[in-house]
């Protein structure tokens, strides 16, 4: 499975500015054989507590632009946008296939520290996506410091992390990456952002790939770019075929 992931700075609370940006770079970049392009948390507005100012409908311009973008390059494309259902806001990762279907994924784990959980809701189920010869399971940001919810139950292939993760803990944000992908033998994918936001936050980017053993198969560093990576499912087989770890893992249920 052939991944791209989209490392960048966001205009300020501006969805049409960065609709527009992230287009031109998606059509200047991709080669057109990319199965999954992965875009940051709360792409089209960086990471804005104005939810109720910001949010769109789920048929709005933003989701629209996602469904013709993954259609335009023949890709599934994710990334989390602020979305109003019933009067209530959610931080929402969108999934968009080629075809223009669209799953959802509402973070659960809200960071306190900037007060997102006033703004918004917190979502209740994870979301798994079969695709490239693996489940997939896309979380938001915050989720990552919070292990059960990452948790594979033996099969999971991808967790995949977008986020707006400030500088200052960026050695936590790779710490934690590399932590989940041991734990639960499979391949990790963090996609931040650089640049500024409009509250004066910073980011330093480090979005990367790690294989099923926490080893480095990509790493963006601190550029505004797009990176690319492919991850081997029948390797990852062999590997959890080898060394078993996750059949000695304690039983429990999420909720």
């Amino acid at each position: 499975m052939k991944v791209a992931l989209v490392q960048t700075a966001l205009v300020w609370e501006n969805p049409a500015a960065n609709r527009d940006l992230l287009a031109e770079r998606l059509r200047g970049s991709l080669n057109g054989d990319e199965d999954l392009v992965v875009l940051p948390e709360m792409f089209s507005t960086g990471f804005s507590m104005a939810s109720a100012r910001l949010a769109e409908p789920m048929d709005g311009a933003t989701v629209g632009w996602l469904a013709a973008m993954a259609g335009e390059l023949d890709s599934t494309i994710c990334g989390s946008v602020i979305i109003e259902v019933g009067g209530r806001y959610y931080n929402r990762l969108v999934w968009t296939a080629a075809d223009g279907v669209h799953r959802t994924y509402d973070k659960r784990h809200l960071f306190r520290m900037a007060n997102e959980h006033e703004h918004y809701a917190a979502g209740t189920s994870r979301l798994l996506v079969e695709t490239g010869g693996f489940k997939v399971c896309p979380l938001v940001c915050y989720d990552l410091r919070f292990p059960v919810w990452s948790r594979s139950d033996g099969d999971l292939g991808v967790l995949i992390f977008v986020a707006n993760w400030p500088a200052p803990r960026r050695e936590q944000w790779l710490a934690l990456l590399r932590a989940r992908a041991i734990e639960n033998q499979c391949y990790v994918i963090g996609v931040n952002r650089v640049g500024s936001d409009g509250n004066g936050n910073k980011y330093a980017g480090d979005s990367v790939v790690l294989d099923y053993r926490g080893d480095g198969v990509l790493d963006l560093g601190d550029q505004d770019t797009v990176g690319f990576a492919d991850l081997d499912a029948a390797a990852w087989r062999a590997f959890r075929a080898d060394f078993p770890a996750y059949l000695d893992a304690d039983s429990f249920n999420l909720t």
